[in-house]
């Protein structure tokens, strides 16, 4: 018997992409606007954000993305939280795309985890910071990893399909549970609201395995498999996001901060805070400061 082949639909493909950027806004920042001939979204990872297109203003919640088709006009406002934004902008014309015309969607726990992979992927394949809102042009890294440019499409195109699936197929998201393999388990997610309920306080390993009623060396696999570090030296970097955060909402000064967030001194966040992003407190501060003053 002679083997036949079928050639593979492709309803998605991702052409080129032009930018993955993932912001930290002060609340204070405001990007006039612009328009191009590519696709863009911008997803809210933490906070809120208000956006203008050509049909008006949207107020975007934590979760949210909102689409931008080719030539649309947009701009996009901090809001007092100081939020985290992802954007990605790229070059599709499969005529699927006219699904995300004039959209605003919540993406579900597997396509926040895609999206995650795809700027981890980013990051190791593009030389320039993706925290510049103003990048027109990233450089890739000459010592990029095999693949990872086409990882790059291949999560994006991901998400996209797994949208329109969601959104366009009832059944899927009544009946299909989010089954992809490293989406975070209860346990875990139960874990990170804990930490996050005793972020202003100093824990350890013991009491959270008390409280959680969860073995030490179960915890500790299961940070490392979803973060590559134990649980303390994760909890000491959600620590200094809210710092982070702090610190560009301009509401209060080192000294305060560290005391909210629970450091014995403000000389130790410093020290905490250099050690994880490379800059002191001070430096963040103008930084972000910098990048605001780029309207």
């Amino acid at each position: 018997m002679a083997y036949e082949s079928i050639t593979l639909e492709t309803d998605i493909r991702i052409e080129q992409i032009y930018t993955v950027h993932y912001f930290e806004y002060r609340s204070d920042f405001h990007f006039s606007g612009e328009r191009h001939n590519f696709w863009e979204f911008q997803y809210v990872d933490k906070g809120k954000a208000e956006v203008t297109t050509d049909s008006g203003p949207h107020y975007l919640n934590r979760g949210q993305v909102i689409f931008h088709k080719p030539n649309e006009f947009h701009t996009m406002t901090a809001d007092e939280s100081a939020p985290n934004i992802a954007v990605v902008s790229f070059v599709c014309h499969s005529p699927a795309m006219g699904f995300f015309e004039n959209q605003i969607l919540t993406l579900s726990d597997s396509e926040r985890s895609l999206l995650g992979q795809l700027i981890a992927e980013t990051r190791r394949c593009i030389a320039t910071p993706l925290d510049d809102p103003y990048l027109q042009k990233m450089e890739p890294r000459k010592d990029a990893m095999f693949g990872a440019q086409q990882m790059i499409r291949l999560y994006l195109e991901q998400i996209l399909i797994s949208l329109i699936r969601r959104y366009t197929i009832p059944q899927l998201s009544v009946i299909v549970p989010d089954t992809d393999s490293q989406a975070p388990s209860e346990t875990y997610s139960k874990i990170l609201f804990y930490l996050e309920e005793h972020i202003r306080e100093s824990v350890t390993v013991q009491q959270i395995c008390h409280d959680n009623l969860i073995g030490r060396s179960q915890l500790q696999t299961m940070f490392r498999a979803q973060n590559g570090c134990g649980v303390i030296r994760f909890f000491q970097q959600m620590k200094i996001q809210y710092a982070k955060q702090l610190i560009r909402e301009d509401e209060m000064n080192f000294t305060q901060i560290s005391d909210f967030l629970g450091y014995s001194s403000v000389h130790y966040f410093s020290r905490q805070f250099k050690a994880i992003t490379k800059m002191t407190p001070s430096e963040y501060s103008v930084s972000i400061a910098a990048l605001s003053e780029r309207r």
